[in-house]
């Protein structure tokens, strides 16, 4: 079959009353603002459901069809009402205006996917919607944030299930001409192209720009003539290729995403880097600081270190991005892409346990300021996972720490619920974190809500069975068992996710039997439906989706549980809007956050869920259920697996469907006041512009008014912060903790008790130092956990040392006192960053 060597796409004109349109429909707010959707979906609705894309829409339009909208005065009202709307969006004051002085002008947020719409591919699961969240809820709150990133022209991939239930892949290749996308441009006009020297070949990308409300996001692209055919695959696929092929994505996502940013003219006072995928744009920025501004690499890597931030995603060790040493100094050594750093240095940044290999996670997190895990939980698994990266503290004083997730609420609210939220709280809700506690919602306006919604994925479940099994072949007659699927009255839940082995999508099918007959009990009965993917090359994983289709390709259940295909944000937005129930059992603590139930609370959805991730801090009692999980490490694998799934359907059995099935007036009143909880309670918390505020006040004010403190004077703070590293990283060795007295001034608790000690520095000076008295009560193992500091200060030279003293206050019960020195710089963003303590 014969290639095109070009494409394009004839468009028609659009009539003068209708030109707003082509500019709502290429700015992505209409993903969340509704009255933007409405308008684009009414000139096709049926294309716009299937494509989730308007530019498509207003390019396949007939003229015959613009024109009778553009004779219809109501339609041309709803236009111009909608464009206003837009314009208001992007102009209206915003919270960041209100910040001091010290916020950023603009902040960098990089990543390796994005999930703003179904039109736009370019994500595979949690990481890239979260990504996407983060934009929108910029755009809601005025956070002058940049997205950088990769468009890959054949996205992730459209899944295929077979009859017997397996996946199969499918690629297909985006047309640029149909998409909300546009040519990046630089401060004088001209379109934006960056390059990279890559050993024995040039890499060239031109920068395509995605608008997102207010906040622009950068896409690289090598799909470019001048690119020979291997460079000009690199942006091929999400997650694709060998890992030489991964390695060139993330120096494009890196390297050339910072060359971006400087050929646009933007100027970041923080970058932030969301996972490791990015790490290379450190090197990159310590380039320019080294070659442009004349800087020592020691001082420029100082000022990348004190603007960066860096978030981490992931529990599992496996799922961070690491290359073989060899293949890192290959691309980065002599006649390679050159970094201001020597090789050595380079590959130490990445250093990790195993000497052959380059960790992308290890390397951001040494070059940023700050770092977070994206829950209460996920931090503190963070804080172990990397806790070798500062051998002198222990593990839960590692520098990590966490701000969790939320979710976009517009997005993801269906229409049943937005229109509750809009009617109590006004335009805007999502951004609010008030007024959520007193929503007024009757038991009957809350039940029709939940009855429509789940009616609403009813309908949506028929419609994608029918097109999957017309996919098969089956036509007439032989779809008609699909009227029959599922039951708009009946307890829905919802299972959806990528396919990793940890998040046991085949759980529950440990307890078939039981599973079935709750399946088909022709009272109570329960229904499930499930989506997810698999990576391509992850057999495990396939494994599972297969195990599970052909379970509910069983004649006996196929009405009660099905396996959709395809899952992506679409699918996504039905699912967590419609279920009732949202069920979560992946391997306790490898959930990093989990937003799905997040979305499916804000529905009126309780959530089912082993204590992972997000509902580990956020479960009450009253919200939903906590699955009991043996991650005490008792139980080996398979009877600890055995163990949570008959604890699913205990709690299924003889709870969630008993209460659900309970009605008093025909409406399940007990069922509703967890719903009205989980909303009012949950609603703030879970928004992720509750989630984006955090962002800014504890991580990008600080760090750009760090950034700017370092940078200040001609880099006169780095110049000092890197010599004084050097001094004390040769000096620690000298330090060391003497005699220890206290004296309580009473017993009672809250009185104060006199803390000294003698601490030898060697060569440094007490202004070097940090030293702390930790107290608290002992664990059963003598340790304390958790506890309190009290800082001490130098007063005299004593026994070849200087005596440091101080007040603490007394808890009570049993008491525990230790000493801590660390090093201290009024330079340093935290004392723990080197890693470096001295204890008693």
């Amino acid at each position: 079959m014969t290639r095109p060597v070009a494409r394009f796409t004839i468009q028609p004109s659009l009539p003068l009353p209708l030109a707003p349109l082509a500019r709502i429909a290429r700015n992505l707010a209409w993903t969340w603002e509704r009255q933007l959707a409405d308008v684009l979906r009414a000139v096709d609705p049926e294309r716009f459901d299937s494509t989730g894309n308007p530019v498509e829409v207003l390019a396949r339009a007939t003229a015959v069809r613009l024109h009778e909208l553009a004779g219809d005065a109501g339609y041309v009202e709803q236009v111009a009402a909608a464009a206003a709307r837009l314009d208001a969006l992007l102009t209206s004051p915003s919270w960041y205006s209100t910040l001091a002085g010290d916020a950023p002008r603009a902040i960098a947020y990089f990543s390796p996917e994005f999930g703003i719409g179904e039109s736009l591919p370019l994500y595979s699961g949690g990481l890239g919607v979260l990504a996407g969240d983060h934009l929108k809820s910029a755009s809601d709150l005025g956070v002058p944030i940049v997205g950088v990133g990769l468009f890959y022209r054949q996205g992730y991939f459209r899944q295929v299930l077979t009859a017997a239930g397996a996946q199969r892949e499918e690629f297909r290749e985006l047309d640029l001409s149909l998409l909300p996308v546009s040519h990046a441009t630089g401060p004088d006009g001209t379109p934006v192209h960056v390059s990279i020297q890559l050993p024995g070949a040039v890499l060239h990308a031109r920068v395509l720009r995605v608008d997102v409300g207010r906040v622009p996001l950068l896409l690289l692209d090598t799909d470019v003539p001048a690119n020979a055919p291997a460079e000009r695959a690199v942006t091929d696929r999400l997650y694709g290729g060998d890992s030489e092929h991964r390695l060139r994505q993330e120096i494009l996502l890196g390297i050339g995403g910072i060359k971006a940013l400087a050929a646009c003219g933007i100027e970041p006072g923080v970058f932030h880097m969301n996972e490791g995928h990015a790490g290379f744009s450190g090197l990159e920025r310590i380039r320019r600081l080294v070659e442009e501004q004349g800087l020592d690499g020691a001082v420029a890597l100082e000022t990348v270190r004190g603007a960066t931030v860096f978030t981490t995603h992931t529990p599992v060790p496996a799922g961070i991005d690491r290359f073989a040493r060899e293949l890192v100094a290959r691309y980065f050594g002599p006649g390679g892409i050159p970094t201001g750093l020597p090789v050595e240095r380079l590959l130490e940044l990445g250093a990790e346990q195993d000497p052959a290999m380059f960790n992308m996670a290890v390397m951001g997190i040494r070059l940023a300021a700050r770092v977070n895990g994206v829950s209460r939980l996920h931090g503190a698994v963070s804080r172990s996972m990397f806790a070798s990266l500062w051998p002198g503290l222990p593990a839960e004083d590692a520098p990590i720490g966490h701000i969790t997730n939320g979710v976009h609420g517009e997005t993801w609210i269906g229409p049943e619920f937005d229109g509750i939220y809009r009617s109590r709280l006004g335009d805007g809700y999502g951004s609010q974190g008030h007024g959520w506690a007193t929503l007024d919602v009757s038991d009957e306006e809350l039940h029709e809500a939940r009855r429509a919604a789940r009616g609403r994925l009813v309908e949506e479940i028929r419609r994608r069975l029918r097109a999957q099994w017309s996919e098969r072949g089956l036509r007439g007659d032989q779809l008609g068992f699909i009227d029959g699927v599922f039951d708009p009255e009946a307890l829905t839940i919802g299972f959806a996710r990528r396919v990793p082995t940890y998040k046991r999508l085949t759980l529950m099918l440990l307890e078939r039997e039981r599973l079935t007959r709750l399946l088909t009990d022709p009272e109570r009965p329960l229904q499930i439906v499930i989506a997810g993917k698999a990576h391509p090359h992850d057999s495990e994983g396939k494994k599972l989706i297969e195990e599970l289709g052909a379970f509910a390709n069983g004649l006996d259940v196929r009405h009660r549980i099905v396996m959709l295909p395809d899952y992506d944000m679409a699918l996504g937005r039905a699912l967590t809007s419609g279920v009732d129930v949202w069920l979560n059992n992946p391997l306790r603590p490898f959930e990093a956050c989990g937003t799905s139930g997040m979305k499916a609370a804000l529905n009126g959805g309780l959530n089912l869920s082993v204590l992972d991730g997000w509902w580990d801090e956020l479960y009450d009692g009253r919200n939903g259920w906590a699955i009991p999980s043996a991650d005490d490490g008792t139980l080996d694998a398979d009877r600890r697996d055995a163990f949570e799934a008959r604890a699913i359907l205990d709690l299924l059995e003889g709870e969630i469907v008993p209460r659900f099935y309970d009605r008093a007036d025909g409406v399940p009143r007990a069922w509703l006041a967890m719903s009205r909880h989980t909303i009012t309670k949950l609603g703030p918390e879970i928004l992720a512009t509750r989630m984006l505020r955090d962002y800014v006040v504890e991580l990008y004010v600080p760090v750009a008014a760090g950034a700017r403190r370092l940078a200040a004077d001609g880099y006169t703070a780095a110049s000092r912060l890197a010599a004084w590293k050097r001094t004390v990283a040769g000096a620690w060795k000298d330090v060391s903790v003497g005699s220890l007295s206290a004296s309580p001034n009473g017993n009672a608790p809250g009185e104060q008790m006199a803390v000294q000690t003698v601490v030898k520095l060697g060569s440094l000076t007490p202004d070097d130092v940090v030293v702390q008295a930790l107290y608290g009560a002992p664990n059963e193992r003598g340790e304390l956990e958790a506890p309190a500091l009290g800082e001490l200060t130098a007063s005299e030279q004593r026994d070849g040392g200087w005596l440091f003293s101080g007040q603490v206050v007394l808890p009570a019960g049993p008491l525990g006192l230790a000493i801590r020195v660390l090093p201290h710089s009024a330079d340093l963003d935290d004392p723990r960053q080197l890693g470096l303590v001295a204890t008693s």
